[in-house]
């Protein structure tokens, strides 16, 4: 599998060293602000492309990897007021994999969140709550997976309408409390608090090696396919 990255900061680098263990090949290498010169003939020496860049250019990248007919793994967060511009322009054309995060470990998190929530929401003395930790460097807070995580629990809590990016006491809000900290690669916890005892399941990175290689398991999974896609089909979740 040939591959292009679309971004080269320390995402890029983890993504390049697991693609080239499992035997494929980095055609291009673009970096933060590298797009615009780059052209549809230079992307078409790839099967796939994986973007990992920021908020403010991440749109503009799916769509030129889009009109080059190159499918795309995204991991960018901190976008997705563009989504719906994304939905239609990949459901008549192209593929997408488009993931909050795309570590196993997390995705498996992210089932477990939503059992977990299921059965909490029948119990009204616990009062969930949110905290993600991630490094100095990270642009959005909170993070992609902090607000996947939070809206899994919102869907099960008819009762709160929204989250909110701090504590706070109105029953009809969920707190998301954001840190930044030196060096964290990401913790998430999702808290339920009583009078009488907490319930918690955390999930903590060590390096950026478990979403490294599930993007590139999603690039592998892509190829040859039309449409869009989550790590939930990657996993077989």
């Amino acid at each position: 599998m040939k591959i292009v990255l679309v971004g080269y900061g320390k995402m890029g680098k983890a993504i390049e060293e697991i693609a080239v263990q499992r035997g494929h090949e980095i055609v291009l290498k673009i970096d933060v602000g590298e797009m615009a010169t780059t052209t549809s003939k230079q992307l078409a020496k790839a099967d796939v492309a994986i973007e990992f860049t920021n908020p403010d250019s991440a749109f503009e990248n799916l769509v030129k990897c889009h009109e080059s007919g190159l499918p795309i793994v995204c991991g960018s967060t901190g976008w997705l007021d563009r989504w719906a511009e994304v939905e239609h322009i990949f459901k008549q054309t192209g593929a997408l994999i488009y993931a909050s995060n795309f570590s196993i470990g997390v995705n498996l998190f992210f089932e477990l969140n939503k059992k977990l929530a299921s059965l909490m929401s029948n119990y009204p003395e616990y009062s969930p709550e949110l905290k993600e930790i991630h490094h100095t460097q990270k642009k959005d807070a909170p993070s992609g997976t902090a607000v996947t995580l939070a809206e899994q629990v919102l869907k099960r809590y008819p009762e709160k309408s929204h989250w909110v990016n701090q504590a706070t006491k109105n029953p009809a809000a969920l707190a998301v409390i954001s840190e930044r900290t030196d060096p964290a690669a990401g913790t998430h916890h999702v808290k339920y608090s009583s009078s009488v005892d907490d319930i918690e399941i955390i999930h903590t990175a060590h390096n950026r090696q478990g979403f490294a290689q599930g993007a590139v398991l999603a690039a592998e999974y892509i190829i040859g396919k039309t449409g869009i896609f989550t790590m939930k089909n990657v996993l077989g979740l």
